[in-house]
């Protein structure tokens, strides 16, 4: 390990020096120099045996321990909460005036709470923690030949280190290989403009940062080009490690004092700011300022459920003519303590922490909580095509020459194997070839050394520009085929390859024929790349472009008509005859590209500033390649997931209109059937950029239809996009890989960025990073987002119902006096703290850990403004709370004044005695009854409108495990299986069963601190009160059932057009009822299609 001498690293005294000392600094040794001295390789890199022993050796590319999670800061926020706060002015309460036995038990609680609290929430701040660091930067390292993607963290000194637009630098890095390559280093040097970097520079040893333009320093971002690069420095020996503490600087939280433009404040200002960070300082202290909204909404309840304590407690003294006995004043405190739901704050934090953990199995990795939230209320979801919806494992299937013909290669299930698989010739262009035909239309087969005898020159040239315009690499190690690069660019080396015209035949080695004097990389907004390449034997240059193929003949003016002979001019009839052949190649599904060359007759060496517009001019044509990524066999379901779950789908995407419109019709997002769209609707639902962006803003939001597929879709579409779906009031999510793409994810309500394929700058702005690239993950994220905003809605509704019960037993209870006129309360205080920290902390918790009920991706997306406190909640809490408030009191009446005589003694609130036998019978009664309650309640709210007794549908919902053998057994079995699935849930409720009773029957327990006694022919009241419970409850929801279900009939409807059938149409049908129009012949035609889709969605069917 680095060694440390008073807490700091040592460093070598010469500036930009490494982890361990070389004869010169970085910048100021050759390329061979550096790699020798640090044992690497300029293609292969390090092994990985070499790595793993200088990752043990000078220790992990960190710039020192992050802020982490701080112990002391969580025992602070255990008890700087409103709810702690009341149970703290209890304490103080119950021991002022004498009750020790009660202000012990509180305080126990206390400790308990925060005891618990902070062992919990300390276990979520790691998982947090943890989960941080998967979405933390990543590098594109080469160890033993192969590129691999790595945390920065593991990079070590002499890793080959590959870059590109977008990436953060991972270390401190000796450029060895540059193309255009610029970064950003302003938070190191402070320089504003992006530096160009030279990586055959040498430099004198004191050299400063800012002029070492052969180093990329860690941390700084690159802005344009790519290269390759030795690490030499990591940790804190980078440059950027110096300053790291300014790195982790924290904004001030004092309010600063509004000044005028001379620097003068008024008086009255210096008070505003003083009197704003006081209050800044509470609400940061409440917590109602501060967390996701949801943590805000709930601090903001508990403030709430604060002022109704006191209410209560005042009440109380009222009801009792402020009279100041120590059993008048403890009925107040047991009042108020009864509004306070004590466990919430902590079950609401074990509920989202091992929710980002859940997430984590299903790919998906949340950077924050707030997007934990948003995630249930998405109701359109912006994706990118390729990689995403696809497999984006491209492979070239047909490629057209105009001076020869149409190419098409049988793929094999090796995409980057060229050996394998055949090649087929159809001298015929594409318009001319009916490709669904098969076998029939492919032409004649041959090896690909016959095509390139066969052609005199026009074959060659489209392979020149498919090998060199291309920077993916190709090659066979160990008799395994390995490819580095984009997808994309792979799929055209293969191709190349496949004729022996690889690019690295060409490029390396002593006898390499081609060298590459310049590059103009990919750029989103000209959809081309262009390379300049110099034969060696000739010393002519060349230019080879690829790209969009209307961006490539736009800047074409020749094409070779025959083979062999000379260029011709390229004219308007030509260029349509291109375009009827792109759209024959793409409605086939196929990404096409257009490829052409010229040769370049001015002066050019490599390093020299290029005109990209001079560059790429007067171009010859030289033909299209298409290229198939198919789509996942996720995607189609995913996709009918989200349509079931009232979600849009948009495919925002660079390819194509024909290509985008057959993936799109492919996976579900258009519907199968566009003739029977509507002329206005089947125009908006599939555009190109241009038309997108073409329109206002007023004209977009006349649309009847937002775009489904927007076609070479540009990164500033996908930020109009958002704003029209925002002024739609629609609530999205946004796709994003790219730089370009920061704006957007930003915009978005939710940002995605793609682990595998996207940018760390991408990363950086995103809310969510899906680490498999998968539409299907996103699909997963808003599935696992709803069920713990359900979880949450659950057991909150659970804990206030309870308060309502309690707080509503004590209130009427004021009416019940004893001798000296004193209320005699139902319920003790510690009762009431023994319900709500003991009987009801743990099941909550096992409510946040339910899995998903059946339908929740059946129904509309949540709305975030009412969050959890919905109308149903709120009517459900107060039914539940006054249902369980009435059968306490009728339980505690029914043993007072039935089974009594109405004796309710003298001083029974304080102590036991033989006048009390009675009152302290009926409290057990009532404590046991709200003791089942508690724990039947938790029970139903697993489904808050499905029956408790109804064994769940056979069939799972996506993303659960299939059902075992018991799924045919009887439904009794079922039953119990169902209610036994949560072990956490099961095992709390059985918990809080056993604990009841040494309650009861413990002497001295029960009389002194509980203040009650055992019973024993009061257990009958205690059953007919629990068949009652579940009656009243069980009714209540069967009436939901009902109203939800005719709501949902009449929704289905009216979003149908009115059609009275349509529960009968397909799922297709359902979801663009209101653009299509179909006959009832037409239902028949796709009757066993309606068939086959109610097949794949039965068991997630409505909540019954």
């Amino acid at each position: 390990m680095v060694e440390k001498q008073d807490g700091n690293l040592t460093r070598g005294d010469v500036l930009g020096q490494a982890n361990k000392p070389m004869s010169r600094p970085a910048h100021a040794l050759t390329c061979d120099q550096l790699i020798h001295e640090l044992g690497s390789h300029a293609i292969h890199g390090l092994s990985n045996n070499v790595a793993k022993q200088r990752l043990e050796e000078l220790g992990k590319n960190e710039l020192g321990d992050s802020e982490g999670v701080h112990p002391w800061k969580i025992i602070v926020a255990q008890i700087a909460n409103a709810m702690t706060m009341v149970l703290i002015m209890a304490m103080a309460v119950s021991f002022g005036i004498g009750s020790y036995i009660e202000g012990g038990v509180v305080s126990a609680v206390i400790l308990l709470n925060v005891v618990v609290g902070f062992f919990q929430e300390y276990s979520a701040e790691k998982t947090m923690d943890s989960l941080r660091s998967l979405s933390s930067p990543t590098a594109s390292i080469v160890r033993e030949g192969n590129s691999s993607i790595v945390p920065t963290a593991e990079v070590v000194m002499g890793d080959l280190v590959e870059l590109k637009t977008g990436d953060t630098v991972p270390a401190d890095i000796r450029i060895i290989e540059a193309v255009n390559f610029e970064t950003d280093e302003a938070l190191l040097t402070g320089e504003s403009l992006p530096v160009r970097k030279n990586e055959n520079s040498t430099f004198d040893d004191n050299t400063g940062p800012g002029d070492r333009l052969n180093i990329a320093f860690s941390s700084s971002t690159v802005t344009k080009g790519r290269a390759k690069g030795i690490v030499f420095a990591t940790g804190t020996y980078t440059e950027i490690g110096a300053i790291a503490a300014a790195l982790r600087h924290k904004d001030s939280k004092i309010r600063p004092v509004k000044r005028q433009a001379d620097g003068s404040a008024k008086p009255y200002r210096y008070l505003e700011a003083y009197t704003l960070t006081f209050t800044d300082a509470i609400g940061r202290f409440l917590g109602v300022n501060v967390g996701t909204p949801l943590q805000k909404k709930l601090s903001k309840l508990a403030i709430l459920l604060f002022g109704i304590a006191i209410l209560c407690a005042i009440i109380v003294l009222a009801a009792n003519k402020f009279v100041s006995q120590q059993a008048v004043i403890i009925y107040a405190v047991a009042t108020g303590l009864s509004m306070i739901p004590a466990s919430l704050v902590v079950v609401l934090t074990i509920t989202m922490a091992a929710g980002t953990k859940r997430m984590v199995q299903r790919n998906v990795i949340v950077r924050n909580l707030k997007s934990l939230e948003a995630l249930g209320a998405i109701t359109d979801i912006c994706s990118d095509k390729t990689g995403t919806l696809t497999q984006g494992k491209m492979v070239a299937r047909r490629a057209w020459i105009p001076a020869t013909g149409t190419y098409t290669v049988d793929t094999s299930s090796e995409p980057f194997n060229p050996t394998t698989g055949e090649i087929f010739f159809d001298a015929r262009q594409p318009t001319e070839i009916n490709f669904e035909a098969g076998d029939s239309e492919k032409g004649s087969a041959a090896q690909p050394s016959e095509f390139l005898a066969n052609s005199k020159q026009a074959l060659a040239d489209f392979l020149n520009v498919a090998s060199l315009a291309n920077l993916a690499t190709v090659s066979q190690r160990e008799g395994v085929w390995n490819a580095r690069g984009d997808p994309t660019e792979i799929a055209i080396q293969v191709f190349a390859s496949r004729f022996d015209w690889n690019r690295l035949r060409f490029t390396e080695g002593e006898k390499a024929e081609w060298s590459q004097v310049a590059e103009l990389p990919f750029d989103s907004d000209v959809k081309r790349m262009s390379v300049v390449f110099k034969n060696k034997p000739s010393g002519q240059l060349f230019v080879y472009t690829k790209g969009a193929v209307e961006r490539v003949i736009g800047i074409c003016t020749k094409y070779c008509e025959r083979d062999g002979q000379e260029e011709v001019e390229m004219d308007d009839e030509f260029r349509d005859t291109i375009h009827r052949n792109m759209e024959a190649l793409a409605s086939t599904g196929l990404r096409v590209l257009a490829l052409a060359s010229k040769r370049f007759h001015d002066p050019l060496e490599k390093g020299d500033e290029v005109d990209r517009a001079h560059v790429e001019s007067n171009l010859t044509f030289r033909g299209l390649i298409g290229l198939y990524d198919p789509p996942r066999p996720e995607s189609a379901p995913a996709v009918r997931s989200c349509h079931e779950a009232g979600i849009s789908v948009h495919m925002l995407t660079g390819d194509h209109p024909e290509t985008a419109k057959a993936i799109a019709i492919e996976v579900g997002i258009l519907p199968s059937r566009m003739d029977r769209v509507r002329a206005d609707v089947a125009d908006a639902m599939v555009m190109t950029a241009s038309q997108f962006d073409a329109l206002t803003d007023d004209q977009v939001d006349e649309l009847p239809v937002l775009p489904l597929v927007i076609a070479r879709c540009a990164p500033n579409t996908k930020v109009r996009m958002i704003e029209a779906l925002h002024r739609r009031k629609k609530f999205c999510a946004m796709t994003g890989d790219g730089v370009n793409d920061s704006p957007s994810l930003r915009r978005a309500d939710v940002g995605i960025a793609m682990g595998q394929s996207g940018s760390d700058v991408a990363k950086e702005a995103s809310d969510v990073v899906l680490s498999d690239d998968n539409f299907a993950s996103i699909v997963a994220a808003i599935e696992e987002g709803r069920r713990i905003f359900d979880n949450i809605q659950k057991f909150v509704l659970h804990v206030l119902a309870e308060n309502i019960a309690q707080a509503g037993t004590l209130l009427v209870g004021l009416a019940f006096k004893d001798t000296r006129g004193l209320s005699v309360f139902p319920l003790a205080p510690v009762e009431i703290v023994w319900i709500i920290m003991v009987t009801s902390g743990m099941p909550d918790m096992g409510l946040g850990f339910e899995r998903a009920v059946p339908d929740i991706m059946n129904r509309p997306p949540q709305n975030l403004k009412t969050g959890i406190f919905d109308m149903e909640f709120l009517v459900d809490m107060v039914v539940y709370g006054l249902w369980i408030t009435a059968l306490c009191l009728s339980s505690f009446v029914l043993i007072v004044y039935r089974f009594g005589g109405g004796n309710l003694g003298e001083d029974c609130n304080e102590s036991y005695h033989g006048g009390c036998d009675v009152v302290y019978r009926a409290r057990a009664t009532t404590f046991a009854c709200l003791t089942w309650f508690a724990l039947f309640l938790a029970w139903e709210m697993v489904d808050r409108r499905r029956s408790f007794f109804r064994p769940s549908p056979r069939r799972q919902q996506v993303g659960e495990e299939a059902e075992d053998s018991t799924s045919n057994s009887h439904p009794i079995a079922r039953w119990a299986r169902d209610v036994s699935r949560n072990k956490f849930l099961f095992w709390a409720i059985i918990i809080g069963f056993v604990t009841l009773f040494p309650t009861l029957y413990i002497p001295g327990l029960n009389t002194v601190v509980f203040k009650h006694v055992g019973i024993s022919w009061e257990w009958a009241v205690v059953f007919i009160s629990a068949g009652l419970f579940f009656a009243g409850v069980e009714a209540w929801k069967w009436g939901k059932r009902v109203y939800f279900r005719r709501q949902a009939f009449l929704r289905g409807k009216k979003n149908a057009g009115g059609r009275a059938d349509w529960k009968d149409l397909d799922l297709e049908q359902r979801t663009f009822a209101e653009y299509l129009d179909f006959s009832p012949r037409d239902n028949e035609e796709h009757g066993n299609e309606r068939n086959r889709d109610q097949t794949r969605t039965e068991g997630v069917a409505p909540r019954q």
